[in-house]
């Protein structure tokens, strides 16, 4: 455990713009849903505040040692994070690691953290979850993007024919 395996790819500099916007969106984001791959290949989710989204789209949360979600990813590393707001959507696939990186927990840890591990960050139970991302998709409703969709859905509905969706409302990464 703490061992950081490498990845396959870093989504920023692989895809021409859509993992940029992706790390931008995934910003936005302070919890998510996280789901893991149980010990009969069913899936589990589970809501997760997100502590550290990095700059190559790689996701930090804080679980604990003997959870359930922990021994899951110690035993099958693919995850994924998927977060929703009323007008911006993300799903983030990866290989998730538990970590006890000391330093990087000193540098995650909040006060509002201290609900779900009450002896703060020094509960040796404590670890991180790192979500290397590996690629992702996401949708933007947000400002104009919202009207644009609106224009294309009467469009849609008024000819019987699919919206078009551009490159600034959905891409994947």
């Amino acid at each position: 455990m703490g061992q950081l395996t490498e990845k396959k790819s870093d989504i920023i500099t692989t895809n021409e713009g859509g993992g940029a916007k992706l790390v931008e969106l995934l910003k936005t984001f302070h919890n998510g849903m996280f789901v893991t791959h149980g010990g009969t290949g069913d899936l589990h989710s589970r809501p997760m505040a997100i502590a550290q989204v990095e700059t190559d789209g790689d996701v930090w949360m804080l679980s604990t040692a003997s959870s359930d979600k922990t021994r899951e990813v110690k035993a099958d590393a693919r995850a994924q994070i998927v977060c929703q707001s009323s007008s911006a959507f993300v799903t983030l696939t990866g290989s998730a690691t538990v970590s006890r990186d000391r330093a990087k927990l000193d540098e995650l840890w909040s006060e509002s953290y201290k609900p779900w591990f009450p002896q703060g960050k020094d509960d040796p139970n404590l670890v991180l979850i790192r979500l290397r991302a590996e690629e992702g998709e996401w949708w933007d409703e947000r400002g104009v993007n919202r009207l644009k969709y609106v224009i294309e859905t009467v469009k849609a509905y008024a000819t019987g024919t699919p919206p078009q969706i551009d490159k600034s409302q959905h891409g994947r990464a």
